[in-house]
Order: C-alpha cells, then sequence, then structure tokens
C-alpha cells in the first residue's frame, strides 16, 4: 500500500510538460507522418522563394545578353542591382504586411498570398520594360516574404519538439532546391521563359494547403477551442492521447492573456522582456546572416567568378556552389536536433570567418599578380580551385548554421502573443540589412576592392561568433511558450 502511494506521489510530482514527453509513445509518433506531410506541404512555399531567388543570376545575365537584339530594352549593371535588390526592399513591407495578417491564421495568408505570387511572375514573364520587372520584382518579395515568414512560424507551431529543428530545416532544404533549379534551367532558358517557371511553384503550394489544418495554437489564440481540438488530432495521429497536450496549451494561452491584459500600459509591454530580448537576440542574427556575404554569393555569384576564375566556368561555379549547399542544408537538418542550436551555430560562425578570409586573400593576390608586368610563370586558371574552395566551404557553413536556425529561432524564442509581432520585426529587419548589403555591395567594392568587401566579411563573421556565444540561448528540446508549464514566470529566455 505503501509502496503505491509513493509511485502516486512521484507521478503527481511530474510537470505537464514531462506528462505530455511521456505520453507521446511509440504509437503516438505515427503521428510524425503527419507532421512530415504538413512541413512539406507548406515548404513548397519556400521552394517557390528558392526558385525566385536562384532565377537573379541568370535573368539578368540573359537580359544583358540581350541588349543588342532589343534596343527599347537594355539593362545596365545599375539597372540590374536595382531589380535584384527591390525584392528586398519589397520583403521589408511584406515582413511587416505577414506580421500583422498572421493573426487571421497562418494557413488562411498562405493561401491568400500563394496566388497573387504567381501572377507577380506571369506579369514579370509579360514585362516589356525595365520599369515593369522592377515594379514585379518588389511585389513579388513582398508575398514571398509573407510566405516564407509564416512557413516557419506554421512548422514551428505544429511539430513536437523531437522533430522540429528537423521539419524546419525541410523548408530550407526545399528553397536550396529552388535556387539550383534556377541555376540549372537559366543555362539554357531565357528570362522570360525561366519566370514562367518560377510561376508555377506558388500554384502547387496553393493546392497542398487545401489538404493541411489551420496550427492549434493559432485556433486557441482567436477562440476555435473545438477546431483548435481537431487540428491537433490530425497532426498527432488518430489514435493518439491529445488530451493533456489540448490542456496544457489551453491553460498557457489563457494564462498569457491574463499576463498581458495585466500589464500596464502597451508600452510595457513592448518593453517587457518576453518580447525584447527575442527581437534583440532574432535581429541580431538576421543582421549577421545579411551582412557576412551571402546575398552577394547569391546575387552576384557569376560576376564574382568572373573576377577570379581565369579559365573555369562562372556559371558552373554557380551550380557547384547551389548543389554545395543543399547538401550543406540536408546534413543540417539531420543533425540539428541531436547536435544543438549552439554548437552549430559556433561551427559555421568559425568555418566562414575562415572562408572569407581566404576568398578575399586570393582576390588580394590576383589583384597585385594581373597588376604584375610578369605572367608567365603561372599557367591561367591554375588556382581556380582556391576561390571556389573557398566560396563550397563558406556556403557549407552558412548552410549548417546560421541560415537554418536563425530562421527557426524566431519561432522559437517569441511567446505566442509575440509571435507574430516578433516575427514581422525580425523577418523585416533581415530584409532591409539584405537590401542594404545587396544595394552597397558594388560601391563599398569600388572604394576597397574585392578583397577588402571580402576582409569585411570575415570581421563581421567573427562579430557574429562572439555574438552566438554570449546572447543566444540553447533550444534544443525545449517546449514553445504555449506548452511550458512555466510560462508566465519565464519572462525572460535562460539559457
Amino acid at each position: 500500500m505503501c509502496e503505491k502511494t509513493g509511485i502516486d506521489d512521484k507521478m503527481t510530482n511530474i510537470t505537464p510538460e514531462t506528462r505530455i514527453m511521456m505520453m507521446r509513445t511509440a504509437d503516438s509518433r505515427n503521428g510524425y507522418r503527419r507532421q512530415i506531410l504538413a512541413a512539406l506541404a507548406v515548404s513548397l512555399g519556400p521552394f517557390a522563394a528558392g526558385l525566385s531567388k536562384g532565377y537573379m543570376s541568370p535573368a539578368i545575365a540573359s537580359m544583358q545578353e540581350l541588349e543588342h537584339q532589343n534596343a527599347s530594352f537594355t539593362v545596365s549593371d545599375q539597372q540590374a542591382s536595382w531589380i535584384a535588390s527591390l525584392s528586398l526592399l519589397g520583403a521589408l513591407i511584406g515582413g511587416i504586411l505577414g506580421g500583422m495578417a498572421m493573426r487571421l491564421g497562418r494557413r488562411t495568408i498562405l493561401l491568400a498570398a500563394a496566388l497573387p505570387y504567381t501572377v507577380a511572375w506571369l506579369a514579370t514573364s509579360l514585362s516589356t520594360s525595365v520599369d515593369m520587372i522592377s515594379v514585379t520584382s518588389f511585389c513579388g518579395g513582398m508575398l514571398v516574404c509573407c510566405i516564407t515568414m509564416i512557413t516557419q512560424v506554421y512548422i514551428t507551431e505544429i511539430a513536437v519538439p523531437e522533430i522540429r529543428g528537423c521539419l524546419s530545416s525541410v523548408s530550407k532544404i526545399l528553397s536550396q532546391v529552388g535556387i539550383l533549379i534556377s541555376y540549372s534551367l537559366g543555362a539554357y532558358l531565357n528570362w522570360q521563359q525561366l519566370a514562367l517557371v518560377v510561376a508555377a511553384a506558388p500554384v502547387l503550394l496553393f493546392l497542398a494547403l487545401l489538404f493541411i489544418p489551420e496550427t492549434p495554437s493559432s485556433l486557441f489564440l482567436r477562440g476555435k477551442e473545438e477546431d483548435a481540438a481537431d487540428s491537433l488530432q490530425w497532426l498527432r495521429g488518430p489514435d493518439a492521447d491529445i488530451r493533456q497536450e489540448l490542456a496544457t496549451i489551453r491553460t498557457n494561452i489563457l494564462a498569457s492573456k491574463q499576463y498581458h491584459n495585466g500589464r500596464a500600459g502597451k508600452l510595457k509591454v513592448l518593453l517587457s522582456k518576453r518580447l525584447t530580448r527575442p527581437v534583440l537576440i532574432t535581429c541580431g542574427l538576421m543582421f549577421f546572416q545579411r551582412f557576412t556575404g551571402a546575398h552577394v554569393f547569391s546575387f552576384y555569384a557569376v560576376p564574382m567568378f568572373k573576377k577570379t576564375f581565369r579559365m573555369m566556368n562562372p556559371h558552373g561555379g554557380a551550380i557547384a556552389t547551389s548543389a554545395v549547399q543543399l547538401l550543406a542544408s540536408c546534413l543540417s537538418g539531420m543533425l540539428i536536433d541531436n547536435v544543438g542550436r549552439l554548437p552549430l551555430l559556433m561551427i559555421s560562425g568559425v568555418m566562414m570567418s575562415i572562408a572569407l578570409a581566404g576568398y578575399g586573400s586570393y582576390a588580394y593576390y590576383m589583384t597585385i599578380f594581373m597588376n604584375s608586368t610578369d605572367l608567365t610563370h603561372t599557367e591561367p586558371g591554375a588556382y581556380d580551385w582556391i576561390p571556389l574552395v573557398c566560396v563550397l566551404t563558406f556556403t557549407i557553413a552558412f548552410s549548417l548554421g546560421i541560415s537554418p536556425i536563425s530562421s527557426l529561432l524566431i519561432g522559437e524564442l517569441f511567446p505566442l502573443e509575440y509571435r507574430s509581432t516578433g516575427s514581422a520585426l525580425a523577418t523585416s529587419f533581415s530584409h532591409l540589412c539584405g537590401f542594404v548589403n545587396v544595394k552597397t555591395a558594388a560601391d563599398i567594392q569600388d572604394h576597397i576592392g574585392l578583397y577588402g568587401l571580402f576582409w569585411l566579411y570575415a570581421g563581421i563573421s567573427v562579430l557574429c561568433l562572439l555574438f552566438v556565444v554570449l546572447f543566444v540561448p540553447e533550444t534544443k528540446g525545449r517546449e514553445i511558450d504555449e506548452m511550458d508549464p512555466k510560462y508566465v514566470e519565464s519572462l525572460c529566455i535562460n539559457r
């Protein structure tokens, strides 16, 4: 009798979070299959984003090749930089609008944005002037930002902690697949034909969204408890016992509303550590993600390879870089839930610093070599492998750590009541940094040279490593806030 009582006492002392983990037996893990299917469905959005991101480099080259064939439609280097960067400026607006609209439902906004995104790319394929392409680039960037931001939040809210990092990497992997497809098809299609390929992807997203539910957290937040229960049951599987998980979500969302309503004034709420610290961490990571050269490699890969390659095909180098980026994203997906977020971020920072410094040093060597009067001792292309290895190393490091994890932390760090606001702030800031970086890269290069530009990026990567060590928390295996039994008490993020 005493023995039984002791067991009951031990079970009573188990926290709701632990009970939820214990209830995820082998049978309930069959629900992983549905979570994976839902993640794949919404990840068609990042796939479309990858197609559009990879579109710019071959499309701009195609437009400039056609200059001599169509005098009424010419694209200068300056116009090309505006076409590339305006998509990021549109994404800045899209992040704000997407954050405001996210309260209407994650799946709802994805459905609303998918078909207009197709229309934007159809308009691109029919454009007859640089101004038209610039407008469609801006509109496309605005819509794709909404899609990618909400996709990350959707995956975070539907996934259990054991596979959340892996499922979040799925969207990054499909994005890299999209980039690789655009680079590859861009070698054979002109910019109008390639735009039609990009336009098809959002249609697939729209159709896939028809078969998956809204997130339980979003439905609960809007008072639709029966729909939330149905959604959670679908995601966890028909045989899963969702009662404890459902009760915990309900209790903590009510607690969050009471906490939010009890604050004295909106300004005090906005200055709460529950919002400000996640904003500072995610915006910091987004700054380092954008200003370590990744976007410059994406938009200006072929021109940069032309400046450092002497014999190797620059288009081949761009395709090889995209393929390696895809493989690194797959590796990150396998490691992120086992190794943890922090170790991958630190490895990423070290490798990026070394690779960028190496690329800058080689560019400096090439500058000295090309200015030398004696060019007879070295065969052309003998050292083309050096910049390629540096770029591939950077690509692996970037795709392994800071690229997927900075997006994942947006969904993990923000409490539910601030998730739409926090996601909008972090995503908009990210695209503002991307716009500034892409638009000013050529100007910086004119002042300090290609080697100076990459030495600058290497220094920023070192600062990124320090930022990660000092400020970024480990979230491996951590329940998101609406599933945290200490929801109200945990007013700041602890390591």
